[in-house]
């Protein structure tokens, strides 16, 4: 059973930086990749980024050089470093964990899933 805990959320005005992390316990196979999603009151849950067993990354068009995905060596901590903040990206955010390796933004693609922290950016 995997269990994905996130942490580092919070309120900050536009412009501002944010780092969150998702503690990993539990069998993850080096198989495995990893995401952060968010989901805005009343919308639906958008992927934001992704990285797969190879390092390699794949972000939503609308936080592309502003977010850096990572992990560390041992795939123990995923990270999500927010720089630039918008209004439009409050919202919970959430770590997951694909099984069986998919390299997607779309959410039904994972199917482990924190419990969320929530960033809030205010103008």
């Amino acid at each position: 059973q995997v269990q994905l805990v996130e942490s580092g959320g919070g309120s900050v005005q536009a412009g501002g930086s944010l780092r969150l992390s998702c503690a990993t316990s539990g069998y993850i196979s080096s198989r495995y990749s990893m995401g952060w999603f968010r989901q805005a009151p009343g919308k639906e849950r958008e992927g934001v980024a992704i990285i797969n067993r190879n390092g390699t990354t794949r972000y939503s068009v609308s936080v592309k050089g502003r977010f850096t995905i990572s992990q560390d060596n041992a795939r123990i901590t995923l990270y999500l470093q927010m720089n630039t903040l918008k209004p439009d990206d409050t919202g919970m955010y959430y770590c997951a964990a694909s099984e069986n390796g998919w390299f997607s933004l779309r959410p039904e693609m994972f199917n482990y899933w924190g419990q969320g922290t929530q960033v809030t950016v205010s103008s």
